[in-house]
């Protein structure tokens, strides 16, 4: 069983020197908890499933790709409580055994929503967010209330604070991803943070007239 503190959860990995390019294996990392954790059948939650899934989009042969699903899935996802077995699928071919047992599908736990919230390409992650507080501990209740409202104005804002906590975990920042507690971050050496906390604390000193000027401002350049 690998534990969180030598993970090997890689969807932020990148290669050298080519501009931030994701690696091979944070891309398929990420497309399996993409598929996990959006809303489609059983059956497309399986390890074919899931291959055949990332296969169709990405132009290649289900086959080809489904060693490194299967790898990501039982030696990184499944072990490190990420992702888990959600049922059983009937088969009606094949040996026996196999038809008895069933073809297993799985689903993202409470982390493995967390690690979804910080990756851009899930589209519903608002949905996530909901299933993810509405799972939380007493001692989370702090950050659900303000993040649930921010989220409203400042989704961008939002999501980049969950990518930054997600990340900080997969570069060994922390050891627990859960229970969810921010203030990890603030041992964490983060420019964009604290640039982020100095126009927030500038900006509500300024008169009326000053937001306005400084509102057309950031219009101009974003």
């Amino acid at each position: 069983m690998k534990t969180e503190s030598n993970t090997k959860l890689a969807i932020f990995n990148t290669f050298k020197g080519k501009d931030g390019n994701l690696t091979g294996e944070a891309n398929r990392q990420r497309a399996i908890i993409t598929i996990l954790g959006s809303k489609v059948n059983s059956a497309e939650k399986t390890r074919s499933g899931i291959s055949r899934k990332i296969a169709e989009e990405d132009g290649k042969t289900w086959k080809n790709i489904y060693s490194g699903i299967f790898r990501d899935l039982d030696e990184i996802l499944l072990p490190l409580g990420i992702a888990e077995e959600d049922g059983r699928l009937p088969l009606k071919r094949g040996p026996k055994a196999l038809q008895e047992i069933g073809i297993p599908y799985y689903h993202l736990t409470k982390k493995g929503i967390l690690i979804a919230l910080s990756i851009s390409e899930i589209t519903d992650r608002e949905r996530l967010l909901e299933e993810f507080f509405s799972k939380s501990e007493s001692t989370e209740k702090e950050f659900e209330g303000i993040l649930s409202k921010i989220i409203k104005t400042s989704p961008n804002f939002t999501y980049s604070i969950f990518q930054k906590y997600v990340k900080a975990f997969c570069d060994n920042k922390f050891k627990e991803l859960l229970p969810f507690d921010l203030s990890k971050l603030r041992n964490i050496s983060d420019e964009s943070l604290s640039i982020q906390k100095e126009i927030l604390l500038t900006f509500l000193k300024l008169s009326k007239q000053e937001k306005a000027d400084a509102i057309r401002f950031l219009e101009k350049i974003t």
